[in-house]
């Protein structure tokens, strides 16, 4: 089956989101939800950070943060992002990054051959107080998705 690719440099970010989404996923998928729930850092000070299922939440709570920068700051209609996700289980969780994914494309579907120079020319201002424009922003968001997955991997070493 020969692999299709989004147009663009934006489209390029987006195929790259979706590995990595797909990677935290195939993760998920061998988790039992005993070990999905339970707290494998109780020494942290980061709540989002305590058990697989905090940090699931953390990092579907950030894919739809991510998008919702890039939907104001071209004047689209945006959700309101949530607290918390249904990501109580595994499976949830898979469900929950495949609706970030769907949003995150719909967000990207009309600027997959966007200008550089209105790339560069679009900063968007984080509530972490760091500047990035789109290609920036999407780039953390594949690499936030990267560590993420990363942590979990070696949380379940330790367990």
């Amino acid at each position: 089956m020969a692999k299709t690719f989004r147009e663009g440099p934006i489209g390029a970010l987006m195929d790259e989101y979706e590995r990595a989404t797909k990677e935290l996923q195939k993760l998920l998928k061998t988790m039992n939800d005993d070990t999905y729930v339970r707290i494998i850092d109780a020494q942290t000070k980061d709540k989002d950070c305590q058990s697989v299922q905090t940090i699931m939440n953390h990092v579907v709570r950030a894919g739809f943060g991510y998008c919702n920068y890039i939907r104001k700051q071209f004047g689209d209609d945006f959700i309101e992002r949530k607290t918390y996700y249904n990501v109580a289980t595994p499976q949830l969780a898979i469900a929950e990054l495949n609706n970030v994914l769907k949003y995150t494309e719909e967000t990207l579907s009309n600027k997959w051959n966007i200008s550089w120079r209105k790339i560069r020319a679009n900063i968007i201002h984080t509530t972490w107080k760091q500047d990035f424009d789109m290609d920036q922003l999407l780039e953390h968001a594949i690499v936030h998705i990267l560590r993420h997955r990363r942590q979990i991997e070696k949380l379940l070493s330790l367990k």
